[in-house]
């Protein structure tokens, strides 16, 4: 039993292969055209298919999905083991969604903070009750390098480092250590004020900036990659 879940994000556009209930693959996806998808669904022959989209991505594949697989639409209306309290269920995103079912798959009755590291960091908490009750956003890595040669007349587009320094002795370096020592401290204070007021709860990590950071953070987490996909995995079936 083959399943094909679709993470369309701002950035890329990525489906991960489940095979019999077991995480297989990631491809990257070149675009949302009815070639590619029909290219995916004859190397694969899935089952069944979810999509979960934050963009506008060709209404055309859903319709090409639902003929070959028994395909669902990740949405606010979708059946999800989690409720979500707030004033605006449609506006919650669908990434958003999926990160928290996956983090209640493994780990229910329990209360836990899904960080998501993508164009965007979200911070996403979902109480023991199963209760998505929201949590923040801000921009991500990409975005914050772009900020700064977008808004300023002489600072250059500046890449992530695995090596990059506390102390910057150039422009490159002053960058990196701004930006990515600023999101390592932000990351970690959040998680703090979320201590404060909650005294046990697990941290998830996951998104694709997650190698800049997991081995940096102080606090104890759970850093996984592929977490959306395993919570896309688990909504295709509840949906089934």
């Amino acid at each position: 039993m083959t399943t094909l879940c679709f993470d369309f994000g701002n950035t890329r556009l990525k489906c991960a292969v489940f095979n019999d209930e077991k995480f297989s693959e990631v491809i990257v996806l070149a675009d949302d055209t009815e070639e590619t998808i029909a290219g995916v669904l004859e190397k694969y022959e899935p089952n069944k298919a979810i999509l979960s989209s934050v963009i506008d991505h060709n209404p055309a594949i859903e319709t090409q999905l639902a003929a070959a697989t028994s395909f669902h639409k990740l949405s606010y209306e979708s059946k999800l083991p989690v409720t979500s309290p707030v004033g605006k269920p449609h506006t919650i995103g669908a990434d958003r969604l999926a990160m928290v079912v996956a983090a209640v798959s493994l780990f229910p009755n329990q209360h836990n903070l899904v960080i998501g590291l993508g164009s965007c960091i979200t911070y996403n908490f979902v109480n023991k009750y199963h209760e998505f009750i929201g949590g923040s956003i801000s921009p991500g890595m990409e975005m914050r390098f772009k900020s700064l040669e977008y808004y300023t007349a002489k600072l250059p587009l500046v890449e992530a480092d695995w090596n990059f320094p506390l102390l910057g002795y150039d422009t490159k370096t002053n960058i990196q250590s701004g930006v990515l020592f600023g999101m390592k401290k932000e990351i970690e204070g959040i998680i703090e004020m979320y201590h404060e007021r909650y005294l046990n709860f697990n941290v998830h990590l996951t998104g694709g900036d997650i190698g800049f950071f997991g081995s940096l953070l102080k606090n104890k987490i759970f850093a996984d990659p592929n977490l959306i996909y395993k919570g896309l995995y688990a909504i295709s079936e509840y949906n089934q």
